[in-house]
């Protein structure tokens, strides 16, 4: 909180938990604060969530958990919960993985939009290329969930960032975050590495078109030694 009004932020996004761990969310230290801001506010799931593997002892804790942050996101007034698409072991099982996230809506109301994250890496993530994209929304659209578009996870995932937020809206009619971030890595290198603007792969331009075109609330999840000045470069583009 202090960070983001520190660098004039209107947007600040955070864990609730331990972001390689289980446990469910207690309430934050600072939670009467943070529900009397005026920033929109996203939390982020843990990494470790994967609700569409057929694996069940990784899918049913994925799912408790994603619904304890979903709870805990909401009593604090959380705009969005992000949660990465996830993967399954093999792509005879990546009808089985869509499946698995139509059942996560269909079993269960969220009291905040869940924004389904595009990844970097995997041949058989569910939410890396845009084609399984597609297939995600058709198990998963009518239930009004979200999408959070991430520039690096695209451009290290395959996905030309030229005309993405066209290509992303036709399939999922909408984005309601991006994560502006540059690539360590190039292109298709299948890597989530993140990088400041001025020393990644992707040109900072081609990153503010994003934003721009978006028109949504944006999070910059750049390393913090150059992260203020990443800022600095998006609010001046985007006027």
């Amino acid at each position: 909180m202090g960070a983001a009004k520190a660098v004039g932020a209107s947007a600040a996004q955070f864990f609730l938990a331990d972001p390689q761990g289980w446990k469910k969310p207690v309430e934050h230290p600072h939670a009467a604060e943070i529900r009397a801001t005026d920033l929109a506010i996203y939390i982020h799931a843990p990494y470790i969530v994967n609700v569409a593997t057929t694996n069940n002892r990784i899918r049913i804790p994925s799912r408790k958990i994603l619904s304890q942050h979903a709870a805990a996101a909401a009593d604090i007034g959380a705009k969005g919960l992000i949660v990465h698409g996830g993967h399954v072991a093999s792509d005879s099982e990546l009808d089985s993985g869509f499946k698995n996230w139509h059942k996560v809506f269909e079993r269960e109301q969220f009291p905040l939009r869940v924004l389904i994250e595009n990844t970097a890496g995997g041949n058989y993530a569910i939410a890396r290329r845009f084609d399984r994209l597609a297939r995600l929304w058709d198990a998963v659209g009518e239930f009004g969930v979200g999408f959070c578009l991430d520039t690096c996870h695209a451009f290290a995932g395959g996905e030309e960032l030229a005309g993405v937020v066209e290509k992303v809206m036709s399939i999922t009619g909408r984005i309601d975050l991006v994560h502006a971030n540059n690539s360590r890595d190039e292109f298709d290198s299948g890597a989530d590495r993140h990088a400041n603007f001025d020393s990644g792969t992707i040109d900072p331009a081609q990153i503010a078109d994003v934003c721009l075109a978006a028109g949504s609330d944006v999070i910059v999840e750049t390393p913090g030694e150059g992260h203020s000045a990443d800022i600095a470069y998006l609010r001046e583009a985007l006027g």
